[in-house]
């Protein structure tokens, strides 16, 4: 479930309500009208998202930009979902634009679970082998085919360039708030980092948001409106974000992270933390902790 991206023009958001979630449902899929429909607590940013009864989930984008990604997960959810070790969302209906709303929507299965963080996680190494099995699965299917990266999916498993000038602005807004120098050589050693081209299957979302616990344990990995295929570095973000010291170790171990994927992660995991930092609200707390993390990490060798 992410934040507004930190590329490029913010995309237009349109408002949904469950209102709208009901009508269309009723005109397009009326073996469900009568089920209840109500929004999701903390549905997100990409798609406005509403229960529909108990099993299900219906999911509006809130943009046209976030709206390409509609085709891409009815298409490859279910090729990856049965190649994978934990449940995942399966596409059970395709909406159509209708009711006023202008973009193309989806149905999908809904997996109950509680959002990951570092309290709800009741043994960190675990949960990093876990979550390292996972994504190891995911990149072992065929990308034969698979979607590369683009405005589908704000370029993530592309090159970190794209995202330079973010970053750029976020370290010349930071200057005298946190250590520049260290920020910079952090990011040139992961643009310096070298892919070896093999395209991969990724999450690209890999946060708290995205990830469901069941009684302290990954239960379910959602949202992949971000996928595609490409450099896997991405989703190794989240062994600053969220993992411990011991777990990110794991981690690595587990996923066989070689130096310059390493590094480029650490640098996915840098752009998104300046760009927070340099911005107010609650979040920026966060993304300090999180820059303590990635500097202590990267000096630490």
């Amino acid at each position: 479930m992410s934040s507004a991206p930190d590329l490029g023009p913010v995309p237009q958001r349109i408002e949904a309500d469950a209102g709208l979630a009901r009508r269309l449902v009723g005109e397009q899929f009326p073996q469900w009208a009568g089920l209840p429909v109500r929004p999701v607590s903390h549905g997100g940013w990409d798609n406005f998202t509403f229960h529909l009864g108990d099993a299900m989930v219906v999911r509006l984008p809130s943009a046209a930009e976030y709206a390409l990604a509609v085709d891409k997960e009815q298409q490859w959810l279910p090729v990856l979902a049965p190649r994978l070790p934990l449940p995942v969302p399966v596409p059970l209906a395709h909406g159509k634009p209708g009711e006023g709303y202008p973009f193309p929507w989806s149905v999908h299965s809904w997996l109950d679970g509680e959002t990951a963080n570092p309290q709800r996680v009741s043994d960190p190494v675990r949960f990093a082998l876990d979550l390292a099995g996972f994504l190891a699965a995911l990149q072992n299917v065929d990308a034969g085919g698979g979607p590369q990266p683009g405005k589908h999916n704000w370029f993530r498993g592309g090159t970190l360039r794209t995202y330079a000038a973010v970053a750029e602005r976020a370290l010349t807004a930071l200057d005298g708030r946190i250590d520049t120098g260290l920020a910079r050589e952090i990011w040139q050693a992961a643009l310096d980092a070298r892919w070896d081209g093999r395209d991969v299957w990724f999450h690209g979302d890999v946060a708290p948001g995205n990830l469901l616990l069941d009684g302290g344990e990954l239960a379910a990995v959602i949202d992949f409106g971000t996928c595609g295929v490409g450099d896997p570095a991405c989703d190794t973000a989240i062994a600053w974000t969220l993992l411990t010291g011991d777990g990110r170790r794991a981690f690595r171990e587990r996923l066989s992270v070689d130096e310059g994927t390493w590094a480029r992660g650490r640098g996915w995991a840098l752009w998104k933390t300046l760009a927070a930092c340099a911005r107010a609200g609650e979040e920026a707390a966060e993304a300090q902790r999180v820059l303590g993390e990635i500097f202590a990490e990267y000096q630490a060798g």
